[in-house]
């Protein structure tokens, strides 16, 4: 399932987006008489990643919000003109638990692996905000809030804005699709009833069985099993999540220090002069 952001009226939408702090808002006018309003625009959007966050994002309604806040969908129109504005606020709203400085003392590297840390941990915390299309940002304070972020960390790489542009856009993309794998592995176990350890014991056996030349057809795959897989965690390892989940965080891992491998690289033909520049500048 994927949800393509910005699909409202932009005026409402970037109104509602950039909206003053809880409290000194434009709230909407209620009558003469009779008790304040109970609900705001920042109890419906929290509501709505209450729900998001249980059930998934395909359990998200108006409906659903509703309830969650003992409202009928009805009430909450009046803060928030439909779903689609909602999941924009949604999002933008989880992005502002991500830290949003970090210490330049120990080197851009070592910020930008707390940074992808924080990211992943935030992404398995709401699975559903991976399914936000990045196609078409949200535009939100906390969307640029994240970006600006994670450029203040690279901006002290010395790139070209060029250079920097194309690797924030590698390290956004990378982060999520490797926690991706990992939120749909808790997902598998819960929506199936298996987890992974047990389904792949169902399998391998069988796959022996049918395909008896395995090795013989696949002889690179077969050795990187034989050769190059992960032992189960000993006594005292973090043994926490699944096997796939565990092989997603190490492949996370890897990923990006291959990737920041490049980014030194970068920087070093930068220095070089235009003669040794790279597909990133």
């Amino acid at each position: 399932m994927v949800v393509f952001a910005g699909q409202g009226d932009p005026r409402r939408s970037l109104s509602l987006l950039w909206r003053a702090p809880e409290g000194t808002e434009e709230r909407p006018p209620r009558p003469a008489r009779g008790p304040k309003p109970a609900l705001s625009v920042a109890a419906i959007v929290d509501a709505g990643i209450a729900v998001a966050d249980a059930e998934g994002m395909a359990a998200l309604s108006m409906r659903t919000v509703g309830e969650r806040l003992g409202r009928t969908a009805m009430a909450l129109y009046t803060y928030v003109p439909g779903k689609t504005e909602l999941v924009d606020l949604m999002y933008d709203r989880a992005l502002g638990e991500l830290p949003t400085g970090y210490d330049p003392a120990d080197g851009w590297r070592t910020a930008v692996v707390s940074w992808a840390a924080d990211t992943w941990e935030f992404c398995l915390r709401h699975p559903w905000v991976l399914q936000v299309s990045q196609a078409r940002p949200v535009l939100g304070p906390n969307e640029y809030t994240s970006m600006e972020t994670l450029l203040r960390v690279l901006d002290a790489t010395g790139l070209e804005p060029a250079a920097l542009r194309r690797i924030v856009g590698l390290l956004v993309h990378f982060v999520r699709g490797a926690a991706r794998t990992a939120a749909e592995s808790r997902q598998a176990a819960a929506a199936t009833g298996v987890g992974d350890e047990e389904w792949w014991q169902a399998r391998a056996g069988l796959l022996a069985e049918v395909v008896p030349d395995f090795a013989e057809r696949f002889p690179l795959l077969v050795r990187l099993e034989t050769e190059g897989a992960t032992p189960p965690p000993g006594d005292g390892e973090d043994a926490h999540g699944s096997y796939l989940e565990r092989e997603a965080r190490r492949t996370f891992e890897a990923g990006l220090a291959v990737i920041l491998d490049g980014v030194e690289a970068a920087i070093a033909r930068q220095a070089a002069g235009p003669c040794a520049r790279g597909p990133l500048e």
